[in-house]
């Protein structure tokens, strides 16, 4: 089943000689519980194929369907509340509130819909990216490896259709960057999350089941991996590995 698909989607950005394609009929489909890496150079167009399929930009041209809702036809206060509910956004740099405990932080997008969390779902959360013992602490006493933790708990906790993680280890250590990985894995395999990982480094894309290649706003590669790589710390984690 697709949770995610784009047809025919292009960006183009100015006119005249200050045009600059993007994208250019980009075609990709995503079925429900896959690990996708999208991989390309600086300029290649995979940022800006983020920010379309995170609603925080339209294409040019083309339809972007995410759970037979066609995003790319939303208003801006449509588009706001799609995001908030049904994609989940992580970035290089955290966007914790300082000022709020990890587990207020976790629960904002329900808070911001005034809406109670399933706390058997929220305890599973918490438990699978190991941030039990740190849910009543603020954003500056955790380590950047908790904080990136905290910031993928936030951004499941409304069972999104598609997490969309940007360069997530790309302010980390090569400790806290294969620990992020492996969350990210077991967020994939014991919650059944969809993911798109966007990273411009070979060795993180290699960790997702498939790798899709952009070149110069064009899909150049798209190719499964063999997925047989070990969770490396499964040992220290609290759930099952799988």
């Amino acid at each position: 089943m697709n949770i995610l698909q784009c047809k025919n989607v292009s960006k183009v950005y100015g006119s005249g000689d200050n045009k600059v394609v993007a994208l250019d009929k980009v075609n990709l489909s995503v079925e429900k519980g896959e690990f996708v890496a999208i991989v390309g150079a600086s300029g290649s167009g995979k940022s800006t194929l983020l920010h379309i399929l995170g609603t925080v930009d339209k294409p040019t041209e083309g339809t972007v369907t995410i759970e037979e809702t066609d995003i790319s036809a939303l208003n801006q206060t449509q588009a706001a509340v799609f995001r908030r509910r049904k994609v989940g956004l992580v970035y290089q740099f955290y966007n914790l509130i300082p000022t709020l405990t990890i587990r207020k932080n976790i629960l904002m997008p329900l808070l911001l819909d005034k809406r109670k969390p399933n706390q058997s779902y929220f305890a599973q959360v918490v438990e699978t990216l190991g941030l039990e013992s740190k849910l009543e602490a603020l954003p500056s006493q955790l380590s950047g490896g908790q904080q990136q933790r905290a910031a993928i708990a936030r951004s499941l906790i409304y069972r999104p259709a598609l997490l969309l993680a940007d360069e997530p280890t790309g302010n980390l250590d090569q400790k806290n960057s294969r620990e992020i990985i492996d969350m990210l894995k077991l967020s994939n395999r014991n919650l059944n999350q969809t993911i798109l990982l966007i990273t411009h480094d070979e060795k993180v894309a290699l960790e997702a089941d498939r790798i899709i290649t952009i070149e110069d706003g064009h899909i150049v590669g798209d190719r499964r991996t063999k997925g047989e790589r070990p969770i490396s710390e499964c040992t220290d984690m609290s759930v099952d590995c799988v």
